[in-house]
């Protein structure tokens, strides 16, 4: 027998209903995951040192499943022109969890990229790097789970006219071409991997369309929470606000779940008041997005004749790897250091500040 579907328990026509998305978390659970690794070990500090970066295609569409169990929806998207297939493997979507390893992909592109190394679609990835970077659990069950996200992702097949770097190519893909496990541990666990990403996800790397993310969005429990986070990160960005409508929201979500539980999920994120770098408020039929302190001050200083310029991304790198400094007070520092050094020649300026930084926090952290 069919689910009776009341009139007021309204649900996105456009998507078919899915499983869990985790409306409600337990009582008396704390809202955010804790930090499991607060002091990391010495030999992966480098590659933690990367700061998290996101594709702005897949923050702006639901391309990765909110589902807590297999999702094997055909699932359909189609907003201002942009359309979207995702259709599963038989270990279900994608989900948002999954993307986790996209995330640190990309980041770790990008870190060598701004050090002038070329990238390329393959990485060689160490397993627990992965696991500690995006704040998952080393036990067995996390590599198990880590395995289970590589199938879906290479599972999942995209068909989409979304642009990748400026080029619309409209063609079938999966998020990774391939991976391996390259070595494993005695006990059987996954130690090295190869990762070849698709050349959808690598334009968009190699034409920079990325954003950096607080690295407490890996500490948010729900899927709901960390799309919501993914689109307030994009449409508000450095402005003070950003105002959307429920229903659009859902929309752009891809959340399936009925209009009224999705708005009691809203409330509940209002209430709780913990998504990085954005608070939430509800007003009707309206959802506004307002820049916390991490922000809401970030501003581009502007090139002076013997001052190197940094654009506002750059400054909100500068506050994840440096939390508790003001930032434009080490830019002073900074610039005052280069000028003192006979101004030497900097291939990126960018780069060089957020290694200033992430040193000053490293000699000494405020937080």
């Amino acid at each position: 027998m069919k689910p009776r579907i009341e009139p007021d328990r309204q649900r996105n026509p456009e998507l078919p209903l899915a499983v869990n998305e985790t409306p409600h978390g337990a009582e008396g659970r704390p809202s955010l995951l804790p930090v499991r690794y607060p002091d990391p070990d010495l030999f992966i500090c480098d590659v933690l040192d990367a700061i998290p970066k996101d594709d702005m295609a897949s923050m702006e569409h639901p391309i990765f499943s909110l589902a807590t169990k297999p999702d094997r929806r055909v699932f359909r998207y189609e907003h201002n022109g942009n359309k979207l297939e995702i259709v599963p493997s038989v270990k279900g979507l994608a989900t948002i969890h999954d993307k986790d390893i996209l995330i640190y992909c990309i980041s770790q592109l990008i870190g060598k990229m701004n050090q002038g190394e070329r990238p390329s679609r393959t990485l060689h990835l160490t397993a627990r790097d992965l696991l500690v970077w995006t704040n998952r659990q080393t036990d067995g069950d996390g590599y198990d789970r880590l395995r289970s996200a590589f199938e879906r992702l290479s599972g999942t097949r995209i068909t989409t006219n979304i642009k990748a770097d400026g080029e619309e190519i409209t063609e079938g893909f999966g998020l990774i071409n391939e991976w391996r496990i390259v070595r494993q541990t005695r006990s059987g666990q996954m130690s090295e991997i190869k990762v070849t990403l698709s050349d959808w996800l690598f334009k968009m790397v190699e034409g920079r369309s990325v954003l950096t993310l607080h690295r407490d969005y890996f500490r948010l429990r729900k899927p709901l929470e960390r799309r919501i986070y993914e689109l307030a990160r994009k449409h508000c960005g450095a402005q003070e606000k950003w105002s959307i409508s429920v229903e659009t929201l859902q929309k752009k979500t891809g959340a399936s779940s009925h209009l009224r539980a999705f708005r009691s999920m809203l409330r509940d994120l209002v209430a709780h008041d913990h998504l990085p770098d954005y608070a939430v408020e509800m007003n009707g039929d309206t959802v506004t997005f307002r820049n916390r302190e991490a922000l809401d001050t970030v501003e581009a200083i502007e090139a002076e004749p013997e001052r190197p310029y940094i654009d506002p991304e750059g400054f909100h790198d500068a506050k994840s790897v440096a939390p508790g400094y003001d930032v434009y007070a080490l830019y002073d520092q900074w610039v005052s250091w280069w000028i003192d050094s006979g101004r030497p020649e900097l291939k990126s300026p960018r780069a060089a500040f957020i290694g200033f930084c992430r040193n000053k926090h490293k000699t000494a952290p405020l937080r």
